[in-house]
């Protein structure tokens, strides 16, 4: 009886328990489950990359808010900071006098250095005082070596701060937030090995000048030392710096340039396309850079019209003989204007020496810079045909281009035209160095015609691409294709934004005739006033060796 009357007792315990369990799912199934369900761990991959993303960001960060290190560099009170970048380098900016730019380093890190302050009585010896500059050497490549250390430690704590405080507030979690801290040391550290792998001592010999920087080609330096003291790095930082303090000390005065007797100084221009600015401007350049001989590779006029003649009177007062052959855009009468020009010139000279006698003649001729063929500054010289030169020393031959195409109604002859008197000209350049008067450069209008005289010449001169560019031919002949030096002229205003101006004055051995640097000029097109200087040297001249390769 007992154990009958216990049943429904044992019913009833085992219904509730049921019921409570069935509840308890319900309520997991409602309350739980599809949380569960429908959220699913990220993939391996976005994790990956988030944290990558938080880390970047947070160096990046870190590197702002904390700032650069203060250093002094020589006379100069300084601020270096590591700044992310996808080209690296260095760059200085010499407030107000503009900035130059190094291309010491290929690494995701750019060095910044502000020059901010300038101890005027340290500066001013220095100018006054040349014999102190040698022992500047090497306080300023210590001064380099402390500021850079700082900034390295300083650096790496700010990267590795502002990683794990950003990953700290992302993610709320220590282990993620060191991860994060330890991937930026990791990207630092490999940066760093980067940098110290790419690093190019001979950087400091080819900088990049913006502002009023570029016009003081004083603290470029003088292509003859550039170009053979590689391994005096020192020397030469040392040389920038008191280059800058000399600026700052003069004001408004910019230094002047000190050419190298034994450098020739070739000024290259090209496709002026009738813009009467460029004869400013290569004035200019004429002066400042003390040049030997103008070469100028064609497209001076638009439709090389009769009328258009009277744009080329400047030429003989621009200071410095003009070598000139056709472009596509110059007529067979824009050519004889510019022999008409020379033929002027001489008359005026002859009658010069008629009216003030032979002493004032050859005054006269002593400030031409030249004697025999060279001939005066305000001599014109038309290459064509391959018919040779001599002009500041130099020997030079060329070939008018065989187009005339001054606008679309002109069917063009294209590349075989070129080539066809291209060959041309490298047979007269052959016959001139079977006789033993080889030529020292090739110039030409179209860079497929100038390609032809591939190992006959060290040096071959061209335009008409409008973009500045420069090669070694298979035969070792150099091929440097000028920009336009007239902003496009017209065409400048065809395009979203005006075409820059563009010239390069060249560094010749007088001894050899070769090629031992460059300085690439541009200046901002229409309505722009930017301008740029850089230093470039040939890449057969290794530390130590000649600058004048055989």
């Amino acid at each position: 009886m007992a154990r009958v009357a216990t049943r429904p007792f044992l019913a009833a315990a085992v219904w509730a328990r049921r019921m409570a369990a069935g509840a308890r799912r319900r309520y997991r199934a409602h309350h739980l489950t599809p949380t569960a369900s429908l959220t699913r761990p990220p993939h391996p991959y976005w994790r990956a990359l988030g944290l990558i993303t938080v880390t970047l960001l947070g160096a990046w960060l870190g590197l702002l808010i904390v700032g650069g290190a203060h250093t002094s560099v020589g006379p100069m009170e300084a601020r270096m900071a590591l700044r992310p970048s996808f080209t690296g380098g260095t760059k200085i900016n010499v407030s107000p006098l503009g900035s130059l730019e190094l291309r010491s380093h290929h690494a995701p890190l750019r060095l910044d250095v502000d020059v901010d302050e300038l101890d005027q009585e340290r500066a001013s010896a220095l100018v006054d005082r040349p014999d102190r500059i040698q022992g500047l050497e090497e306080e300023i490549s210590s001064d380099v070596q402390q500021g850079t250390l700082g900034l390295a430690l300083r650096s790496t704590g700010a990267v590795v701060g502002g990683s794990c405080a950003l990953g700290l507030a992302v993610y709320r979690r220590p282990r993620r937030a060191l991860a994060a801290g330890g991937l930026s040391l990791v990207l630092l550290l490999a940066s760093g090995a980067t940098a110290f792998a790419t690093f190019n001592p001979k950087s400091v010999l080819e900088p990049r000048f913006s502002g009023l920087l570029a016009s003081a080609p004083s603290v470029v330096g003088d292509a003859r030392n550039i170009a053979t003291e590689f391994d005096v790095y020192q020397k030469e930082l040392a040389r920038l710096v008191t280059n800058v303090a000399k600026l700052y000390d003069t004001a408004s005065t910019l230094p002047a340039y000190e050419p190298d007797p034994s450098t020739t100084r070739v000024l290259h221009v090209s496709d002026i396309h009738l813009n009467p600015a460029a004869w400013k401007i290569i004035g200019s350049l004429v002066e400042q850079y003390e040049i030997d001989v103008i070469i100028d590779t064609g497209d001076t006029m638009d439709h090389g019209t009769k009328a258009e003649n009277g744009f080329l009177d400047p030429i003989p007062d621009l200071g410095a003989p003009y070598v000139w052959v056709r472009g596509n855009h110059d007529s067979l009468t824009t050519q004889e204007a510019m022999k008409k020009l020379d033929a002027k010139a001489q008359a005026d000279r002859k009658s010069h020496r008629d009216r003030d006698g032979d002493a004032d003649a050859d005054r006269d001729r002593d400030k031409g810079g030249s004697s025999g063929d060279d001939g005066p500054k305000n001599r014109v010289h038309v290459l064509d045909t391959g018919v040779p030169v001599n002009v500041a020393g130099l020997r030079l031959a060329g070939w008018g281009d065989p187009q005339f195409t001054p606008d679309r109604s002109v069917e063009a002859a294209g590349d075989p035209a070129e080539r066809e008197d291209g060959r041309k000209l490298a047979g007269a350049l052959r016959s001139q160095k079977a006789a033993g008067t080889p030529v020292d450069i090739a110039v030409a209008h179209n860079p497929v015609l100038a390609k032809q005289t591939d190992g006959l010449v060290p040096l071959a001169l061209a335009g008409h691409t409008h973009n500045r560019s420069e090669e070694v031919l298979d035969r070792g002949t150099r091929l440097k294709i000028e920009g336009s030096t007239g902003g496009g002229g017209l065409r400048a205003v065809e395009g979203d934004e005006p075409q820059k101006v563009q010239a390069s004055v060249l560094y010749l051995d007088r001894d050899t005739d070769r090629l031992q640097a460059w300085d690439e000029i541009t200046l901002g097109g229409l309505g722009l006033s930017k301008a740029e200087v850089s230093r470039h040297l040939p890449k057969e001249i290794e530390p130590g060796s000649s600058p004048s390769p055989s």
